[in-house]
């Protein structure tokens, strides 16, 4: 140990820049800070919302720059403003924040050893195997299904409102979940990798105004999640049988096994981007 602050005080102490071990340390600590508060931000709704502030702080930028008087005086009057908004906007999320800052260790959260998210590993061949079986299943049989998966953002507020389960995912359990007259059946279920987090989550309605009037709640649902996470949801009916697909804000209607099966291992072998899987569309798209 002695050795190493020899070489640091040698080689920093008296650098040109007179940087010091109390400053290396500081840095390295703010680093950490930093790089976690931007993780935790990928990873919930807020990142979206980080997008749009990133923005407004360019154009203030530039405005500052080519000294556009009356842009940068009117962002200087609303930053009051602006700044409380900012609070109002991120309060759920601030909440869960320091909610799960009470929960984990300290040490743990700023350098985790735990890689498994990071792997990309979404699920394997058996699971999609088991999800396409069962939703066309239940639409043979006119059951209604609502099968949210989990992407980036963290599905946790969800999940919360649910019945944990933590169970493999499989066709028959998803089919016994879905039965009518069953405990689970109403609401949604949370898949997370190979594993059923939750059933029977209540997710958030969509408020799309051009959602077909022979919708009902179930797509409303399903795309209303697709339109604040980047979850991809898989929707039976209950009227038609048919299989519907949502993500990014929109709606696929009456896909087939072999479409669904497509957009599943896209899913499985790519990482999740709503412009590429957009790419995917073509005619499936019906809002009429």
């Amino acid at each position: 140990m002695q050795s190493i602050k020899i070489w640091m005080e040698k080689y920093f102490i008296w650098s040109p820049l007179n940087i010091t071990v109390p400053d290396i340390v500081e840095i390295l600590i703010l680093a950490c800070v930093v790089y976690n508060i931007i993780l935790w931000f990928k990873r919930t709704q807020a990142w979206t919302l980080l997008k749009g502030i990133i923005v407004l702080i360019g154009i203030y930028a530039l405005a500052s720059l080519f000294q556009l008087h009356s842009i940068t005086f009117l962002f200087e009057r609303s930053m009051d403003a602006f700044l409380m908004a900012v609070i109002v906007v991120f309060q759920p999320e601030l909440r869960r924040a320091l909610e799960q800052l009470g929960k984990r260790n300290i040490f743990s959260g700023l350098i985790s050893f735990d890689d498994s998210k990071d792997r990309g590993e979404r699920f394997s061949d058996d699971t999609v195997d088991a999800i396409i079986r069962a939703t066309f299943e239940l639409g043979r049989a006119k059951t209604g299904a609502l099968i949210v998966i989990e992407q980036e953002v963290l599905l946790e507020e969800y999940i919360n409102t649910g019945i944990i389960l933590n169970a493999e995912v499989t066709a028959p359990l998803l089919v016994q979940i879905f039965e009518h007259n069953t405990p689970l059946h109403d609401g949604a279920v949370v898949v997370r990798g190979n594993k059923i987090i939750a059933a029977t989550c209540y997710l958030p309605l969509s408020n799309n105004m051009n959602i077909s009037k022979e919708l009902g709640t179930r797509h409303r649902a399903g795309l209303g999640i697709s339109e604040v996470t980047d979850s991809v949801t898989i929707i039976a009916s209950e009227e038609t049988g048919d299989v519907s697909l949502a993500v990014g804000g929109e709606l696929f209607r009456n896909i087939d096994s072999d479409k669904l099966r497509a957009k599943l291992l896209f899913m499985q072998k790519n990482t999740y981007d709503i412009k590429r899987f957009r790419l995917w569309k073509g005619k499936q798209k019906d809002e009429r």
